[in-house]
């Protein structure tokens, strides 16, 4: 039997383009000769309607699309997901229509409720076995835990989440059945490292483990905004992945096919394995394809960067070239423009148009950092633009010292003289940003969020934070990779740099890790802390022993300090994709409050320890 997995790229309330990339699936399918197509889940919605899955119209207007979709699945099966509303109450549905006819419903019965998932707010989960009949509109259907014979195959579902829950996973109870495949729509945020564990664990493993085969169909791009979606299609029998796609891609649409044989299992067609897993490509291309979407469906009219040439503003500026890379080479340099509204001949020139940074110095900043921000832009082909601020913080500065009476020194305003250079460079990058009706973009990286190493409203600025999400080891390694494998020769003055916000007098040679501890310690105790949600002294057993005791201390004592002291600004952050096992969105992954204790007691009980 041809069986077919098609991942779309939608967005919330698209109506008209949802379902148009669903229909284009649906006929490239039956060109193949497929007999049965698999969608996503809430693939006519789109996953990120969020608060408006609670309300009457979007369930109602989703059936009406389904009901548009009817005619479009003769001679072909297809399998699509929406929101269904029954008795007041919403449900995650996956339904499947062939020749035009419903042939049923079935629903979600686990709700992701964890990191970035909020599902139980909107949907109910469906009983395990409950079966429900539903009259509308002239058809009548079963709604519930449901399988299908279609052909040669006895189809069940389980539905995203539903196949993470050891506990409660229906494959069990469908395997009772004898279903002979099982299909998996989904809405699988995309995470470093991610698919290698969904093909092992929710496919290979759920091939092998109900006898069956198994197909995962997981949605594809920045659907909503902060959450960014792989595309994986990934087919596997025997307990063996036979087939995946290539993840991330930029098409409105991908169909993989596959020829399944279910009484002779040898004799299944396998088109291969196309997918690359390597960390540092899924890293770039998965930021690339969040700027494209977020750009093309927030009709922006490009970025605008303020390129320090430090390490987070030179990634961003790489990520925007990339962007631009990986769209022209799968889409062509036409299409690409027809997205983004407008003209160019090569990829430079198309970088040129939708790109632009701003060195913005003072008296503090290095010949090396300016260097780094000129050649780096230089070589993406970027509008560059450079102007000092020295005389906005002098206007400042005056004002305050005639208002307190006294001037302001470094012994006793360090954080206020470094904080007003960062917030002098905020207004005009902005107005620059409006001028050009462009996005800007801000540097913040994760390791910064988690201790409040940032100014708001000066290097926080801006309406998206493509980094906010990573940690700081990450993307220093990154951009040496990026240099060597990717051919970005301009990253080779910043990766000859120690990180430093450059906002001391260059005697007081500032840096980041002298400011706060190194970022390796960092990253090890935001894992144990805010990952793993440990004490502070539970973080301290687990560390101590890695090294200096007392240093352990130290570091674990400051970083959970500043962590309570600085939620304030986590609120604050721009919108951030998300790319790893942990996020300190507020918003999205790790909830905390603005005003606490700060640790107190617990730090306490950890100064104690000899």
């Amino acid at each position: 039997m041809k069986v077919a997995g098609a991942t779309v790229n939608q967005t919330p309330l698209d109506w008209r383009g949802n379902l148009n990339n669903i229909l284009q699936a649906i006929d490239a399918a039956r060109a193949q000769q497929v007999e049965l197509v698999c969608f996503p889940e809430l693939s006519i919605t789109g996953y990120g309607c969020e608060d408006l899955f609670l309300s009457e119209w979007v369930p109602s207007r989703a059936w009406a699309q389904l009901l548009t979709l009817l005619p479009a699945t003769h001679n072909i099966a297809v399998c699509v997901g929406l929101p269904l509303r029954l008795n007041g109450t919403t449900f995650n549905g996956t339904c499947v229509i062939q020749n035009g006819r419903i042939l049923g419903i079935t629903l979600k019965q686990n709700m992701a409720r964890d990191g970035v998932h909020y599902e139980p707010r909107w949907f109910d989960p469906w009983p395990a076995h409950a079966v429900q009949t539903v009259s509308r509109d002239g058809h009548t259907f079963d709604v519930g835990d449901l399988t299908y014979h279609i052909g040669d195959a006895h189809i069940g579902f389980e539905i995203c989440e539903d196949a993470w829950r050891k506990d409660n996973r229906p494959g069990y109870r469908l395997a009772q059945r004898g279903v002979n495949l099982i299909m998996n729509p989904s809405a699988s945020h995309f995470a470093l490292g991610k698919s290698q564990l969904r093909e092992s664990e929710v496919v290979a493993g759920g091939s092998d483990l109900f006898g069956c085969a198994y197909l995962f169909v997981n949605l594809l791009g920045n659907e909503a905004g902060r959450m960014i979606y792989d595309g994986d299609i990934v087919f596997a029998q025997q307990g063996k992945i036979i087939a995946n796609n290539k993840r991330l891609s930029f098409q409105s649409y991908n169909l993989l096919t596959c020829d399944l044989n279910f009484t002779n299992p040898a004799q299944t067609q396998t088109p291969g394995l196309l997918d690359d897993k390597d960390r540092n490509r899924e890293f770039g291309k998965a930021i690339a394809l969040g700027l494209f979407d977020y750009l093309r469906k927030s009709k922006a009219g490009g970025f605008v960067l303020s390129l320090s040439g430090g390490a987070d503003s030179s990634c961003c500026a790489v990520l925007v070239a990339e962007m631009v890379r990986h769209s022209v080479r799968e889409l062509g340099l036409n299409h690409v423009g027809q997205q983004l509204n407008v003209t160019s001949d090569n990829e430079q020139s198309l970088v040129n148009q939708l790109f632009t940074c701003a060195y913005q110095g003072t008296r503090n900043s290095s010949k090396e950092t300016f260097t780094s921000a000129e050649q780096l832009a230089k070589s993406l082909g970027a509008n560059f633009h450079y102007w000092t601020i020295d005389d906005e913080v002098t206007s400042y500065t005056h004002k305050i010292q005639q208002a307190l009476g006294r001037p302001l020194t470094w012994e006793s305003d360090d954080i206020a003289l470094q904080n007003i250079q960062a917030r002098a460079r905020s207004p005009i990058i902005w107005l620059l940003a409006n001028v050009k009706r462009a996005i800007l973009l801000t540097t913040s990286n994760r390791s910064e969020g988690d201790v409040g190493y940032a100014t708001m409203d000066g290097d926080t600025s801006g309406s998206l934070a493509p980094l906010a999400g990573i940690d700081k080891p990450f993307i220093l390694q990154w951009l040496k990779w990026a240099e060597k494998e990717l051919g970005y020769v301009g990253l080779c003055y910043v990766n000859s740099l120690t990180p430093t916000a450059e906002l001391r007098p260059l005697e007081r040679t500032q840096t980041d890790e002298k400011d706060l501890m190194p970022y390796s310690v960092l990253v090890k105790i935001e894992q144990a802390a805010i990952r793993d949600r440990l004490s502070p002294l539970a973080v301290y057993r687990q560390l101590a022993a890695t090294g200096d005791a007392d240093e352990w201390k130290r570091y674990i004592s400051k970083f959970f300090r500043l962590w309570a002291a600085n939620q304030w600004k986590r609120e604050r952050l721009a919108p951030s994709f998300h790319l790893d096992d942990l996020n300190v969105d507020p918003r999205t992954w790790c909830r905390f409050p603005i005003l606490s204790a700060g640790f107190e007691e617990e730090l306490k009980q950890l100064e104690l320890i000899s």
